[in-house]
């Protein structure tokens, strides 16, 4: 659901941040808190869909909070805990936290569990839902060119600069839509997939990895240095060029 509200509970100041850019970039609205006695008070005031909650939350104790929390409330609590921590987390299940990540953990991972609990907890919920960026402008001619080259979203076909067709697959040519209609937005590898109707994938899976570095190399200038499509850390890419509509006349 767009601006679901997700608490993150977090004292490390860099983790904190990663995770509220990592959500907010999924649509998701946050409010943070690096003490038990903050979150207790955004709880109400936040009114969270979702907490996170890490264990070791500095001279505070992460299993009491969670137990405060359970106490009060019964939103979804997903653990973040370090390696070593097993006896906690099952401490922290039994109290009736709802799911736990291990530290270090993989951004990727963290949308996955969000979504996966947000479901479980209220299936009437569409937490993968994200709000749709605007579109490039278009004249109607379902032509775009960006940087030298056109394409035509009507054909399925892409031009280089000498107007040459670039040869490219329905796959590549999908992932390449999404990116022209979408310029200079931060998307998600998550957020990829769906909108080029991937399949169910894991947290781990590379399939947008491989395919952007497929459409990396007939696009880009220069692919062993990316300037089209930008590797967002953390998050995942973002078409940087600037997208224009064109008449229909075929180059060359």
């Amino acid at each position: 659901m767009a601006n679901t509200p997700i608490l993150i509970i977090e004292d490390d100041p860099k983790i904190s941040t990663l995770l509220r850019e990592a959500l907010e970039s999924e649509g998701f609205a946050t409010c943070q808190a690096s003490t038990a006695h903050a979150a207790m008070q955004l709880l109400s005031r936040c009114n969270p869909a979702l907490v996170t909650l890490d264990i070791r939350l500095g001279e505070d104790n992460g299993l009491e909070l969670a137990r405060a929390i359970r106490a009060i409330s019964k939103v979804p609590i997903i653990m973040l805990s370090g390696q070593n921590d097993v006896i906690d987390r099952v401490v922290g299940l039994e109290i009736g936290a709802d799911d736990y990540i291990t530290k270090p953990f993989h951004l990727r991972e963290v949308i996955a569990r969000v979504r996966s609990v947000l479901r479980r907890s209220n299936p009437e919920t569409d937490a993968a839902a994200v709000p749709a960026p605007a579109p490039a402008a278009s004249d109607g001619s379902g032509r775009l060119s960006f940087d030298g080259m056109t394409a035509d979203l009507d054909r399925m076909e892409l031009y280089d600069r000498d107007g040459a067709d670039c040869g490219l697959t329905s796959g590549d040519f999908r992932l390449l839509t999404v990116f022209i209609q979408h310029p200079r937005r931060a998307l998600s590898r998550d957020q990829l997939m769906d909108m080029t109707g991937g399949t169910e994938w894991s947290p781990l899976d590379r399939t947008i990895d491989n395919q952007v570095a497929r459409l990396r190399k007939k696009i880009e200038r220069d692919p062993g240095t990316p300037t089209l499509i930008k590797t967002i850390r953390g998050i995942g890419y973002k078409f940087t060029a600037d997208v224009t509509p064109q008449a229909r006349k075929k180059p060359g």
